[in-house]
């Protein structure tokens, strides 16, 4: 994997890119708000990025995103 992002790291990045809010996010993946916003936490280090402007460049940049 890319700068150690794990499968789940993969999906909340996905639904960020798509305009998911953190709580969407949660509702999606049956975790709390509070974890939602843990993976985009870690994600935006791991990234080296800050804002999720750069999480979703970012992740196209790494391949981790495609277009549809």
């Amino acid at each position: 994997m890319h700068h150690n992002i794990s499968p789940r790291e993969r999906e909340v990045l996905y639904l960020i890119a798509y305009e998911n809010t953190s709580q969407e996010i949660a509702s999606k993946l049956y975790i709390s708000n509070h974890t939602a916003n843990s993976h985009r936490k870690n994600l935006m280090e791991k990234l080296h990025v800050r804002n999720t402007a750069g999480l979703v460049r970012k992740g196209f940049e790494l391949g981790l995103l495609h277009t549809a």
